[in-house]
């Protein structure tokens, strides 16, 4: 799998889905991966959407520290100390209010 490939093809179908969605709205880091067509899947190495999860909970938080975007847990806007690795669970997704 090409890195530049996934991070292109990933990071193009989460802006499309902050810019669709305004602030308070958010979105599922599954509704990203289920928007993945079967060749973007197959580009990716992907056998379905759900291998493509980790790879888009990544980037949301690559956005997140950028300022691109901010990742919500039970609601709550989780804090810059909150690593990727420390949370378990559901997560959403919003641009930046």
């Amino acid at each position: 799998m090409n890195d530049d490939a996934t991070s292109s093809i990933l990071e193009q179908r989460l802006n499309d889905f902050l810019q669709k969605r305004q602030p308070p709205k958010t979105f599922c880091p599954s509704e990203v991966a289920r928007a993945l067509t079967a060749d973007e899947l197959a580009s990716l190495d992907f056998s379905e959407w759900r291998d493509a999860m980790p790879a888009v909970r990544e980037l949301a938080w690559a956005m997140r520290e950028r300022g691109e975007c901010e990742v919500l847990q039970k609601g709550e806007v989780l804090g810059e100390s909150v690593r990727l690795e420390d949370v378990r669970g559901p997560i959403r997704i919003r641009r930046g209010v």
